[in-house]
């Protein structure tokens, strides 16, 4: 994203006092003023119920002056430099016709403005309503802004219905500039905790995010490079897709190579609207200036017909598990492997979707437990990635990883096209000392991880690490939930009192699980 810094004076607590053409900066106090008093608005309107409706509503709204505020600076540089600018908005559509205004439309005119078909537009004459001519836009030559924007309000509905209370809310997002890069940082921190509000909300319904600790780790050892191409298949709210982004934006050293990060290099696919809109927000907040996030599921298409123009460098996924798909979808998989864990699914997929040789593609992707220990179907594909992908690198998370949307165990495993596996490598994460799990208040954090990289490039066996021939694991009808043999010869060795009390401390853990579980049951029948 091209963000004009712009010069401020600092007030004595050293935050900055005046954004751009002289308006307030959006300092981090100043920006969660206007988002709890927009929410505390929204919570009035009948329309709405939860965060998971307020949100969206949020997001789109902040999504149009985020536009608007960078189209107005693209207009200014081309101004400067002589250049023509064509709008991916016309009038009266932008923000500046029919938001900016304190005192513009409101109450039911708005509300018709924004939701019909046809209506009375701003500036009096009659034409498509916001929506409608938002979903309507289409880019030039294809993949530009306007593609982004007609494809985010496909799926974006607005759910307040007192027209009074939206312009309330507008008023207020009004009050963000999205005018220089400390203020868009400022808006980028925040909206990491909207959307971990969301996140939270939508685990009830099943949806389980990958903390941030974790996908920084994963991307962190997959390391992508300028000029690869990354791929999220069930991409949520775009943390892998950022995290990446960021990673390979500090490797930039040239315009050509910023315009290559630009240009096809981040890609994903997310099914649910909600999520899509914002992994859009949360990309183009980041300097992602395109997002190219596909809406719909990815396993709609064929195995068979993914070939090389569709295969990708890297993929970094934490694809969806436990679910079911419609029998259209199995039909897409080979008829010995369709299976209703989506987590199967996708796996086989993301085998598809990997680049061959020359230059063969590299995975990094979280997995529950079944997957590992899982015969028929499971048992198949797994001797699939092992005869004809590299499996070099099991990562066994402990407990409480996803707290509080599961209890289940998962690991994250890694693989590449570069030959088929020979030895498989488990590093079994400990958890923090003292510690039984981690919840949703005391988190994973990335600092855990700094053992695990350093020995990522210097791979010895250990308490935690250990590695297993695959022509063992094919033997033995492809199990891969293997026990960490460090901690079996311990156990040998144990004198039996604290056998006894180790035995005792695994009933109370699995007592706490069933807990947890029943409660979680009880929950969904309420």
């Amino acid at each position: 994203m091209a963000v004009k810094k712009t010069k401020t004076k600092a007030n004595r607590n050293g935050a900055s006092a005046n954004g751009a053409n002289g308006t307030p900066a959006t300092t981090a106090q100043r920006l969660g003023t206007i988002l709890k008093a927009s929410r505390d608005i929204m919570r009035k309107d009948k329309g709405l119920s939860g965060e998971i409706d307020r949100i969206p509503v949020l997001t789109w709204i902040m999504f149009l002056k985020f536009l608007d505020d960078m189209e107005s600076m693209r207009a200014e540089e081309a101004k400067l430099s002589g250049k023509k600018f064509k709008p991916a908005i016309e009038p009266p559509y932008r923000w500046r016709d029919w938001a900016a205004k304190e005192d513009g439309i409101t109450g039911d005119e708005l509300i018709a403005f924004i939701n019909q078909e046809e209506c009375r537009r701003p500036d009096g004459s009659k034409g498509p309503g916001l929506f409608a001519y938002l979903r309507a836009l289409r880019g030039a030559e294809g993949g530009d802004r306007r593609d982004v924007i007609a494809t985010v309000f496909k799926g974006t509905v607005n759910r307040m219905i007192n027209g009074y209370l939206l312009r309330d809310v507008i008023n207020k997002v009004n009050g963000i500039h999205f005018t220089s890069s400390d203020e868009i940082h400022t808006l980028g921190n925040f909206y990491e905790s909207m959307l971990k509000e969301m996140r939270d909300a939508a685990g009830d319904s099943g949806e389980f995010y990958t903390p941030r600790a974790v996908v920084r780790f994963m991307v962190d050892v997959i390391d992508p490079k300028i000029g690869e191409t990354v791929l999220d298949p069930a991409c949520g709210t775009g943390g892998f897709l950022v995290e990446a982004y960021s990673h390979m934006e500090k490797q930039c050293k040239t315009v050509q190579q910023r315009r290559q990060l630009q240009q096809g290099t981040i890609l994903g696919n997310e099914a649910k609207p909600l999520p899509y809109l914002l992994a859009q927000m949360n990309l183009l907040l980041h300097g992602l200036e395109t997002p190219r996030i596909e809406p719909g599921n990815s396993l709609a298409v064929a195995l068979r017909e993914i070939g090389d123009k569709d295969r990708v460098d890297v993929i970094l996924t934490n694809p969806p598990f436990g679910g079911e798909e419609e029998r259209g979808i199995l039909s897409n998989f080979p008829e010995d492997k369709q299976t209703s864990e989506t987590a199967l699914l996708f796996l086989q997929l993301i085998m598809r979707k990997l680049r061959r040789a020359p230059k063969p593609g590299r995975a990094a992707v979280v997995v529950p437990n079944g997957v590992l220990f899982g015969d028929g179907i499971a048992a198949r594909i797994k001797e699939e990635l092992l005869q004809d992908f590299n499996l070099h690198t099991i990562v066994r998370l402990p407990n409480g990883v996803f707290e509080p949307y599961t209890p289940i165990p998962t690991n994250v495993i890694f693989f590449d096209r570069n030959g088929t596996t020979g030895d498989i490598w488990f590093y079994e994460h400990p958890l923090p000392e003292g510690r039984k799990k981690y919840t949703k208040t005391a988190p994973i954090q990335f600092d855990e991880f700094v053992p695990l990289k350093q020995w990522w490039s210097k791979r010895v066996g250990g308490a935690q690490a250990w590695k297993v021939s695959a022509k063992d694991v094919l033997a033995n009808g492809t199990n891969l939930d293997l026990p960490n043999p460090v901690k079996a010869v311990q156990l040998d060795e144990m004198p039996v009192p604290d056998l006894l009390a180790r035995a005792l401390n695994a009933e109370r853990e699995i007592v706490e699980v069933l807990e947890e579980l029943s409660s979680l049951v009880r929950t969904e029948g309420e």
